[in-house]
């Protein structure tokens, strides 16, 4: 066990966030905090830290152990390269370095003792190099900023003159570098592209220390993490396994647990009804009985109904209008800044798809949805809507929400025929009750304006949603409502995300923008995944243009097929789908009659029972 929390609880004002939460995480171990948003990870990272105290319990660290922390804004400063930054973390090494040279040269002149005295402190210094890998610190520093997504034209870059985005991504891989016996991160995968998310997966995964993460990327819990720590409420559970295993157990342990709630409040009421009918009676020994089990209700340890839908947020997407089947045309779309991000760029999308735009930062994604948007002009090319194509767009840095308002004025200002109630249930669904709706969208955080702009969403019934980066912000069961609400809306989507576990849940077709051209996929996130692996295998690096071209639908004649076998496998899946869900449908209902029949008997049984009871009971009273 390297690190240890025992009944560690915390209160900010009256809302306790951490309830005596205890659990312990072993050496080498790689491990996942989860809960929703405000349920207390960062604050558990902190405490752990020692950067916030708690209000009781203790945190215990192995002895000699060293930790690093990544936290969700991790802002650098100063004139500094970013390689200069990188190498401040392997400074310990670098000495050791130039003290062996500086030995080395200062034993070309030295004899006898002062010479076996010298040999033995390089011996001592060269001992500890080794075991830190010295000779490799270099190609090291150089593979974690490129596995970050920085090129090494990046390299001399001051870190004064970087995004925010990029700040976090050098303080990760200074972090990486400095290598502390355990690192704690917080969503280490914001603001990485999807390369390199799956090289800090494999880093992680080859790290010789422990490693604790929060994250609400669920493609990434899965291939990292074997054990889970969740905080629902303020209650802390551990669970073995990756985010999938935890996800199946924590539904299992939800319906226990709503079963044993169920069952105590029918044993309660049953209770009740008894003693009702007991005092009933009006008689001296039935009161008696009746006052003995309102005791022993009274002692009854009563069981916290568990989180139910109610706390969730309520999305339903459905277009006003149906639009023609030709929804999108691109034709020869160009466009550059300070140099090409992408150019003849044709494609089509088709009514009822759901496209995911892909690839790594800085090749134009954004930029792609801003032109379709008409919010950026297109250096050349056409963009074409079909007939009755209403276009809803959701913008990831929530630039289409005015600052200075109010919720309820956000929605009432966008919506006039709404009425003061409508619009208050609108942004109940979306967890905003009481004085909430009178809080300006400057003052919200990251969740709550992605929250507000779902909403809007929603309300504008629109039959072409466009989306930049829909999942930022949300946690884990706001993406699954956002999922769900995607696959049952009946119009087309095109979005552009780093999630892939939400790509791999919604998406019929994958855009990969690359090479400064668009490369096409029929299917999900895994069928990518797949076919990019047979792809690099088959065509040469001199091919890639060639390839692109020819697969990525810029002839409008393969486009069609490609559409037309994409909708005729989408029929067949979705027959299966039907057919499956015909007979698990039939299951059910057998099982319920089965059901229904046992506790029909049963109940028939105790009313006879209770029957013969309450005349014993009158017969013994008189």
């Amino acid at each position: 066990m390297i690190l240890s929390c025992q009944n560690v609880s915390k209160t900010f004002g009256i809302n306790e966030i951490i309830n005596h939460a205890s659990f312990h995480v072993e050496e080498h171990e790689k491990a996942a905090i989860v809960g929703i948003n405000g349920a207390g990870k960062s604050t558990l990272l902190k405490i752990i830290m020692g950067e916030l105290p708690a209000d009781g319990g203790e945190v215990i660290i192995a002895k000699g152990k060293t930790l690093g922390y990544l936290a969700q804004q991790k802002m650098l400063s100063g004139h500094a390269t970013i390689y200069e930054e990188l190498k401040d973390a392997k400074k310990d090494v670098i000495e050791m370095e130039e003290r062996l040279r500086f030995l080395e040269q200062k034993m070309k002149h030295l004899s006898g003792a002062q010479l076996d005295a010298l040999m033995e402190q390089y011996h001592r210094i060269f001992t500890m190099f080794e075991q830190k890998d010295g000779y490799s610190w270099r190609s090291e520093l150089t593979g974690v900023l490129k596995g970050l997504g920085f090129s090494e034209d990046d390299f001399e870059k001051q870190v004064d003159t970087l995004s925010g985005g990029q700040k976090t991504r050098v303080a990760l891989g200074k972090l990486l570098l400095s290598s502390p016996d355990i690192i704690l991160l917080d969503e280490p995968t914001n603001h990485l592209d999807l390369n390199s998310i799956a090289w800090l997966e494999t880093y992680l995964l080859n790290y010789r220390g422990t490693v604790i993460i929060v994250a609400h990327d669920r493609y990434f819990l899965n291939k990292v993490v074997t054990k889970v720590i969740e905080i629902d409420q303020g209650h802390v559970m551990t669970f073995l396994g990756n985010y999938s295993a935890y996800a199946e157990k924590k539904k299992q342990l939800r319906e226990t647990q709503l079963k044993a709630y169920l069952n105590q409040q029918a044993e309660i009421k049953h209770h009740q009804e008894v003693i009702a009918k007991l005092r009933s009676f009006n008689r001296e020994k039935s009161i008696r009985r009746a006052e003995s089990r309102e005791k022993m209700l009274d002692k009854m340890v009563l069981l916290e109904k568990p989180m139910d839908q109610d706390s969730e947020i309520r999305l339903t997407l459905e277009p006003r209008i149906t639009s023609g089947n030709d929804v999108l045309t691109v034709e020869h779309l160009s466009k550059s800044y300070n140099q090409v991000l992408f150019q003849d760029l044709n494609f089509q999308i088709y009514r009822g798809e759901r496209v995911a735009i892909i690839g790594d930062n800085g090749t134009g994604k954004t930029t792609l949805l801003k032109i379709i948007n008409a919010l950026t002009d297109a250096d050349t090319g056409k963009i074409t809507l079909g007939s009755k194509v209403h276009i809803g767009y959701y913008d990831q840095e929530h630039q289409v929400l005015h600052p200075e308002k109010t919720l309820f004025e956000e929605l009432s200002d966008a919506y006039p025929n709404l009425t003061n109630t409508e619009i208050r249930n609108i942004l109940a669904a979306f967890l905003f009750t009481g004085d909430d709706v009178f809080k300006r969208i400057k003052d919200l955080s990251g969740g709550e304006r992605g929250r507000v702009s779902l909403a809007k969403l929603m309300l504008s019934k629109a039959n072409f949603l466009i989306l930049d980066e829909p999942t930022n912000h949300l946690d884990i069961i706001s993406k699954e409502i956002l999922e769900s609400a995607l696959c049952r809306y009946t119009g087309t989507v095109m979005y552009v995300s780093h999630d892939r576990y939400f790509i791999n849940q919604t998406a019929t077709r994958i855009l990969d923008l690359k090479n400064q051209t668009l490369v096409n996929y029929i299917g999900n996130y895994d069928y990518y995944l797949e076919k990019n692996e047979e792809l690099t295998k088959i065509y040469a690096p001199t091919q890639k243009n060639t390839f692109a071209e020819s697969v990525s639908g810029s002839a409008p004649a393969s486009s069609r097929e490609d559409w037309e076998r994409m909708k005729e496998e989408q029929a067949r899946q979705r027959k299966r789908q039907n057919d499956l869900k015909k007979t698990e449908d039939e299951i059910q209902i057998l099982t319920d009659l089965v059901k229904c029949t046992a506790l029909t008997t049963e109940k028939a049984q105790i009313t006879q029972q209770l029957d013969q009871l309450y005349d014993q009971w009158a017969q013994l009273a008189d």
